[in-house]
């Protein structure tokens, strides 16, 4: 059965709830290695410089290329992840991280250069995970249950900060910082083992709502689950060719483009914090050693992880609010405009006059994605969000300007870590909402601005820690979010503008004949 011969009634996707939950798992346990792999890294910072005879810029300078390719190569992979198959390029990407870290892992301390390239290469395996497992949250979930899945989708890239430089400082410790690498190519080795055996392909180009089944190799070499039930392949379906589609073009969309930069000055002051951590608390608090600043990790990670749980849950609240209020008010208008007295109208959204169908209808025209205000429903609480995560990261420098007891910097890492989580899981989940047929290629853009401008600032904070000290340095960086705030309330006023005008592009492209245009997104319909 072809797409176009799917039942208009088709549900979004034939996976149960609790098979894409499970299915969100395994893309979070994948999606732990791109943080992982760099967060892990910290602790033997010094161990590294004092083994290969540089200084601590230099090997910082390592940190900086891993996000630069962190940023870039997701360009190339999520592209063709949204032509080509999620299921594959997972697995190339974790074949390329296993062979970085064994070449990390063997790499001659006389051979700065070479741990340079490696540790380029080991990005471009690692980073793109995150892009490929949003991609597959955009092809299983609908926007009112995209929030909770993201959020849960999130922990595992959130756990390798925090479980990162315990991991590191550990190993580093124990064993020397070799074995950091031998690690993580044996946990790279276990996943894509894992993701062999039982991941499917979500692709909607390649298997429609998951009841197409997609050529043998799409599919896992274990079926756990069932998802082909209502059709095969048929000589309709459109073959599955790689056509690379420029990312960059996602760039000119406006209301994406506010988002990105938005949610990339948060994320690069977040990674400021982390990354500074380890040389501001030898210096401060000089008792601690590479374990236990490893274990300071904790507090930021922790947070992190509390965050993404926590927004997920609210995102998909807001939601559910600004749903229900919508469909009141066009309660109310029908009712009016059927002339019912004020005293039933106002009665009308306990749907007492009005017939189930009705209520019914009035929910699907509602929440049709021209009709539904999917920037207010994610953006309403940032704004406060915001205020808070400034002054956290304001006091967490005059913690350390003061040198206060570690509890008070370790507190304060936990709230960072906690709402800027919160605030880029939701400018991520709505940037899916605005483009959910190319979620891995709007992913990979928002790597490329956040990690351009944290590897910006990680370049560069040593520096003004140096000419501004702690406390007036992360002023700055607060002041710096503040000024962001426009932003998000010019996402909110232009946002279905530009929709309507991708709608209307979208709509002329489907009246190009089929030998011309270009191959369009199976589900550019999907509503709010």
């Amino acid at each position: 059965m072809s797409r176009e011969n799917q039942p208009d009634h088709a549900p979004y996707s034939v996976y149960s709830h609790r098979e894409k939950w499970f299915l969100v798992a395994i893309i979070s346990f994948t999606g732990l290695f791109s943080p992982l792999t760099a967060n892990i890294y910290f602790p033997a910072i010094p161990v590294m410089a004092n083994a290969f005879h540089k200084s601590t810029e230099l090997i910082n300078l390592t940190v900086t290329v891993y996000l630069v390719i962190q940023g870039v190569s997701p360009m190339f992979w999520g592209p063709m992840a949204d032509s080509y198959g999620r299921r594959p390029i997972f697995l190339a990407c974790l074949v390329v991280l296993c062979g970085a870290c064994i070449g990390l892992a063997l790499v001659p301390t006389s051979a700065y250069w070479l741990l340079m390239l490696l540790r380029c290469i080991q990005a471009a395996g690692s980073a793109s995970t995150i892009a490929l497992g949003a991609g597959v949250v955009g092809d299983i979930a609908v926007p009112s249950e995209r929030g909770g899945f993201f959020g849960i989708y999130s922990l595992g890239p959130l756990v390798g900060p925090a479980i990162g430089p315990v991991i590191g400082g550990a190993l580093s410790d124990g064993l020397g910082w070799r074995s950091i690498f031998w690690f993580l190519c044996i946990g790279a080795a276990c996943c894509f083992v894992f993701l062999l055996l039982f991941l499917p392909e979500t692709l909607r180009a390649i298997v429609g709502n998951g009841s197409i089944t997609p050529p043998k190799l799409y599919r896992p070499l274990v079926p756990i689950f069932a998802p082909q039930k209502s059709g095969r392949r048929s000589k309709d379906d459109p073959k599955i060719t790689f056509r690379f589609r420029n990312p960059m073009r996602i760039l000119t969309y406006v209301d994406v483009l506010t988002l990105l930069v938005f949610n990339g000055i948060v994320y690069a002051v977040f990674y400021g914090v982390t990354a500074s951590l380890s040389s501001l608390f030898t210096e401060i608090y000089p008792f601690l050693n590479q374990t236990k600043i490893g274990l300071c990790f904790l507090a930021v990670g922790g947070g992190a992880s509390c965050g993404t749980v926590s927004s997920g849950w609210l995102l998909d609240k807001e939601y559910q609010v600004v749903k229900r209020d919508l469909v009141k008010m066009a309660m109310i208008q029908r009712a009016e405009d059927k002339k019912l007295p004020d005293s039933q109208s106002s009665k009308v959204d306990g749907s007492e006059n009005a017939t189930e169908n009705t209520r019914k209808n009035t929910i699907v025209e509602v929440t049709r994605e021209e009709n539904f205000p999917i920037e207010r429903a994610r953006l309403r609480t940032v704004p406060f969000i915001l205020v808070i995560y400034a002054a956290c990261v304001i006091g967490y420098g005059w913690c350390l300007q003061r040198r206060v007891s570690l509890a008070g910097p370790l507190v304060l890492q936990f709230f960072i870590g906690f709402i800027a989580i919160s605030v880029m899981n939701t400018t991520q989940t709505l940037i899916i909402d605005l483009l959910p047929a190319q979620s891995s290629s709007v992913t990979a853009c928002n790597n490329l601005v956040r990690c351009s401008l944290g590897a910006v600032l990680v370049a560069v904070v040593d520096i003004i820690l140096r000419a501004l000290t702690p406390g007036w340095t992360y002023v700055l960086f607060g002041g710096l979010c503040l000024l962001m705030m426009p932003l998000i309330f010019v996402a909110r006023w232009i946002g279905p503008r530009c929709r309507a005008k991708r709608r209307a592009r979208a709509s002329c492209n489907r009246n190009i004949p089929d030998t011309v245009k270009p191959r369009l997104a199976l589900d550019s319909h999907t509503p709010f």
